[in-house]
Parts: C-alpha cells; structure tokens; sequence
C-alpha cells in the first residue's frame, strides 16, 4: 500500500478534501458536482475540476498542458474548471 493514500479509497469528497489538503496545494478530480456538494472556502486546497468526455486517462491528457499552465495560479478554497 502506498503511504500517500492510505485511506483515499472509499473517502467521501469531504474527507478527500481533508486528506488532499494536509498533503497538496491542489486536489485535480472530475467530479463535477464536488464544487457544488462541498464547502471549499472551509479546504486550504485548490480544486480543479476537469471536464472531459469520459474520465479516461486517454481524454484526460488534453488538459495536461492546461492543467500545468493554471496551476500556479489556483487559490486554496476555490474551484477552477477546465472543459474542452
């Protein structure tokens, strides 16, 4: 098992935001309604959500250079969208 993410499996979207936040500055996922579901002002994590066709790693590497590019720019307790 890998320490970084013991206990990511089967977390709710609070709790990953919780685990994501003690060890990143920003939480990448395509889940569209976590914006939504959660209160990310409460999170000193980014979230960035990409919205692509399908969540395969094959439709998801469009965004890569994007992802790159905004990542610096991203602020904690926030939601950044990337779509096609």
């Amino acid at each position: 098992s890998d320490r970084l993410t013991d206990g990511w499996a089967g977390a709710s979207d609070g709790d990953l935001l919780v685990f994501a936040e003690a060890q990143f500055d920003a939480f990448v996922t395509t889940d569209r309604n976590l914006p939504f579901q959660q209160n990310l002002a409460r999170h000193n994590v980014a979230v960035i959500v990409l919205q692509a066709h399908t969540n395969r790693l094959s439709d998801l590497k469009a965004f890569f250079p994007r992802l790159l590019e905004i990542l610096p720019q991203v602020s904690p307790g926030s939601a950044t969208r990337i779509s096609s």
